[in-house]
């Protein structure tokens, strides 16, 4: 892997020389101009190859930031052709008229390949099909798995068998679920760590890849006005938030195999509060940063149920569509079923740094507005001499929608009188990088596999500590079938969130309204 001279591994400026240079590859090295590299994505049928997959490798080479020797391999059950799949991902591409041609181009590059998963004769054709495109002076292979978990073991055990590059480096990339619990996390790690090296894994957890939660760690680490104060001494809470405005969508089943704490808790909160409560990290080099993050987890008790709110949604009789529809109510949910679609869980760090500090994590379906973001808390003033007229200052990074950081803080009324409102200083990302383009999450994460940096992924021992953090709960509502507190489609959650808000020293005022520029 390249890196820096501070141990960093700067994707997005080998890339740019590569595009200057043909002859260096995005590991900084110089190659044989016939270097291949092969991108397969197993399940090239299903939902997430077609929404997210194809679209961002398209994007990826729209943007000449992939190698030029590249060649896009779809593999699956269904029986179909590069055609067909072309249909199927046509409206997640985004094509605009100037880029037909270019468009055009991508689609030469791929190739499909219909065959079995428990096949091994299917696996070794389908390695002799992809050999073809791969020159003598040698090829690299990344296996993108978007994959059900019922097939993965199989999958994974004739790919390390059949299709490893012999000439090259091979990497894989996995799609969560990592597992239900801690138990069955182990099992797939101690299943993946049999067949391939860890720095060959890529456990893909797409929150890693937004804009703001990349942000965080420049937030804290590079700006002296922020690092003093980011401790139990200033802060009194912070809460992490993802809302989504919108129920099950036809997807109950999936949904009610996982709820709301595996499919969002366990991993794209539980990753944003490792980077905003680690300790910092010797280098910018990813193992540095992993390391830290591992440690701050491993500070965190497992969750109580005392410090934990369950809810499920339930029909709007003013909605309509789906809102008027219970979460139960969805013909793919079995019924009776108490699994969550929102929780909140207060969370203790056992450290020196956030004893006494709770971290706040809350998440929901058929909320109120579509949102993710951290908030951070902090105490109030000491020696107040405003009459008790003062709030809270915090500080938002706010990850969707409208990327933007924002400190909440208080100033005078302009004009003749001398009282005070809430006001904010802003840097909204949408009125200052006007001329930036966003790249999706997805750009970003499957660049860095290209590129070898492991930095935005998660680690075999993050994924333990994690699970560590919330299996007992999960055993606790499943054994004990703990019911969830009924809350309105399209309310901000249960009532009682309210109250574990004021329990966790988090005081909600409901009189400010941040307004995106």
């Amino acid at each position: 892997m390249a890196v820096n001279n501070n141990g960093s591994s700067d994707c997005l400026s080998l890339i740019r020389q590569s595009l200057r240079s043909p002859n260096m590859d995005l590991q900084g090295t110089h190659f044989d101009g016939n270097m291949t590299h092969i991108f397969v994505t197993f399940g090239a049928s299903g939902d997430l190859a077609k929404k997210k997959t194809y679209p961002t490798l398209w994007w990826l080479f729209r943007d000449n930031l992939l190698p030029t020797n590249v060649y896009f391999y779809g593999y699956a059950r269904t029986k179909m052709s590069v055609e067909d799949l072309r249909s199927k991902c046509h409206q997640y591409m985004k094509v605009k008229p100037e880029e037909e041609e270019r468009y055009e181009e991508f689609w030469k590059l791929n190739y499909y390949y219909p065959g079995s998963y428990d096949s091994r004769k299917d696996f070794e054709m389908f390695n002799q099909e992809i050999s073809k495109k791969e020159p003598r002076a040698g090829a690299n292979r990344l296996f993108y798995l978007a994959l059900p978990p019922s097939v993965f073991e199989v999958v994974t055990v004739h790919l390390r068998n059949t299709c490893l590059s012999t000439t090259g480096w091979t990497r894989i990339i996995v799609e969560k679920p990592f597992g239900k619990d801690a138990v069955s996390s182990e099992r797939l790690s101690e299943h993946l760590g049999s067949l391939f090296k860890e720095e060959q894994i890529y456990r893909i957890d797409h929150y890693l890849g937004k804009e703001m939660v990349q942000n965080l760690m420049t937030l804290r680490f590079a700006n002296r006005i922020f690092s003093p104060t980011w401790n139990r001494e200033c802060i009194s809470s912070v809460l992490i938030t993802f809302k989504e405005p919108f129920g099950t969508q036809g997807r109950g089943g999936y949904f009610d195999e996982f709820g709301i704490i595996r499919d969002v808790m366990q991993n794209h909160l539980i990753q944003i509060l490792s980077l905003a409560a680690m300790e910092k990290p010797a280098t910018i080099h990813p193992d540095d940063i992993r390391n830290e993050k591992v440690k701050v987890l491993k500070c965190i008790p497992p969750v109580d149920l005392d410090d934990v709110v369950l809810g499920q949604y339930v029909g709007d009789p003013n909605g309509e569509g789906e809102a008027k529809i219970d979460y139960l109510q969805d013909p793919t949910v079995p019924k009776g079923s108490n699994t969550p679609t929102y929780c909140m869980a207060a969370l203790k760090i056992n450290n020196e740094r956030w004893d006494g500090v709770p971290f706040i994590l809350r998440c929901g379906k058929a909320l109120n507005e579509r949102k993710a973001e951290v908030r951070i808390q902090y105490k109030d003033v000491p020696g107040d001499i405003f009459d008790g007229k003062t709030k809270r200052n915090e500080l938002v990074i706010r990850v969707q929608p409208g990327e933007a950081v924002y400190i909440k803080m208080m100033t005078k009324t302009p004009g003749m009188t001398f009282d005070m409102e809430e006001t904010e200083l802003d840097l909204t990302y949408g009125s200052r990088y006007k001329s930036i383009k966003m790249p999706d999450a997805y750009e970003r994460l499957i660049l860095d596999v290209f590129c070898g940096s492991q930095m935005h992924f998660v680690r075999s021992d993050e994924l333990s500590e994690a699970w560590r953090i919330f299996t007992p709960l999960l055993h606790r509502i499943e054994k004990e079938k703990i019911a969830p507190i009924p809350y309105v489609y399209g309310s901000r959650g249960p009532k009682e969130s309210d109250e574990l808000l004021k329990k966790s020293n988090f005081k909600y005022y409901g009189s400010y309204k941040w307004v995106q520029n």
